[in-house]
């Protein structure tokens, strides 16, 4: 009895009907082309995704870094906090300029090539390790190598901080970090490039005008020395004061030996030695006194022509040691006012050396391939029974 089954047992199975592979397989056929569109959609492209982000896709590494460019001279009117400690105004419109542009610079083909001279950047992007997706092809060309290296590096700038944020990406962590640093360094010699250029071009007009205004004081000092060369005569102001007391002098004896002659002549005979050594006298002293006028207005070649050359030439040249004076001071004034405007870059936040690969975001982005697949799915499928309906 204990071996034997008991009949309703035999009875229950005999009532379901056997289901065979081939019956199986059938049905879930059918299954399949009921929801082939969600298959080819949705599944597929998620699990090809999940075979390529898992065992094939490379890790990349991220090095940041935080920089300011700021003028040696905006440090007047500064912010508290990091602001007050970096000596800049986060509000200033140039700060942000300077900020963007040499952001601009640091993605453009002059970085590119700098890091390709440096450090050979194309094959950074070739690594033996990197899969054939996300690697760099054979020998770039430039355009392609660009549009490879803005993947990989990114700029961001805070007009609130007034701070500019590196990220760059590589597939070694090392690599990562040269790429940055170098960036940094070039991004320094990009502002001293610009320094020395605006420098130039501020002091360029006031060289030139404190050229001329030297030019000029030099010329008119020539002919001033050519003067008193050919004169004969170092200060011809003096030479002319002392010439006119002389004749003042001269002319003061005159008088006297006239009035002494005139004395004599009611006194003595007009034929007496006494009256005709005094009338000598007065005779002499009237020709020295003419002889010394004729020196000072009688010709051309004057005491007064020569001293009106003369004080002609040092209103010349007086003129031309104000204008230097000014010049001068305009070009020193000129090159502190370009010393305060020199840009310089504030390393805030120096490269890091990347110790754990950032990118890719394997999760994040299967579930981001998910939900947009499923999304598009989930639209295409209205649209497709909003016409079936219409169709009806």
């Amino acid at each position: 009895m204990h071996g034997h089954t008991p009949p309703e047992l035999f009875d229950l199975h005999e009532d379901l009907p056997p289901a065979t592979v081939r019956e199986r397989l059938a049905a879930l056929g059918r299954r399949l082309r009921n929801h082939r569109a969600f298959l080819f959609v949705v599944l597929l492209p998620v699990l090809l995704a999940a075979l390529y982000l898992g065992p094939v896709a490379s890790s990349q590494y991220v090095s940041e870094a935080h920089f300011v460019v700021r003028a040696a001279g905006s440090g007047e009117a500064v912010n508290s906090g990091l602001g007050q400690l970096l000596g800049m105004n986060s509000a200033a419109p140039s700060s942000q300029t300077e900020s963007l542009a040499l952001g601009d610079y640091l993605t453009s083909h002059d970085a590119v090539a700098a890091l390709q001279r440096r450090l050979q950047l194309a094959s950074l992007f070739q690594r033996p390790e990197v899969d054939w997706l996300s690697r760099l092809r054979d020998r770039p060309a430039p355009e392609t190598l660009l549009k490879f290296y803005r993947r990989q590096v990114s700029l961001h700038y805070s007009s609130e901080t007034g701070i500019t944020t590196m990220t760059v990406r590589a597939f070694r962590p090392e690599d990562a970090y040269r790429i940055a640093s170098t960036l940094l360094d070039i991004g320094e010699a990009r502002v001293n490039t610009l320094n020395k250029r605006a420098y130039d071009d501020a002091l360029r007009v006031a060289r030139a005008q404190l050229a001329d205004a030297e030019a000029e004081l030099t010329s008119v000092q020539g002919r001033l020395t050519r003067f008193r060369q050919g004169g004969r005569d170092i200060d011809p102001v003096r030479s002319s004061t002392a010439q006119i007391e002389l004749v003042s002098g001269l002319r003061a004896q005159l008088a006297t030996a006239r009035a002494q002659l005139a004395s004599m002549a009611g006194g003595i005979s007009t034929v007496a030695p006494q009256y005709r050594v005094a009338r000598k006298r007065a005779e002499a002293l009237a020709a020295q006194v003419g002889a010394e006028e004729a020196r000072l207005t009688g010709s051309a070649r004057t005491m007064a022509t020569g001293l009106g050359v003369y004080e002609e030439l040092q209103l010349r040249q007086d003129f031309a040691a104000k204008r230097y004076s000014a010049a001068a001071a305009a070009l020193q004034a000129a090159r502190e006012q370009a010393g305060r405007q020199q840009l310089f870059v504030v390393r805030v936040v120096e490269p890091n050396r990347p110790v754990k690969p950032l990118y890719p975001q394997r999760l994040w982005t299967l579930l981001s391939i998910f939900g947009g697949l499923l999304l598009a799915y989930g639209i295409g499928w209205l649209i497709a029974a909003g016409v079936r309906e219409h169709a009806a």
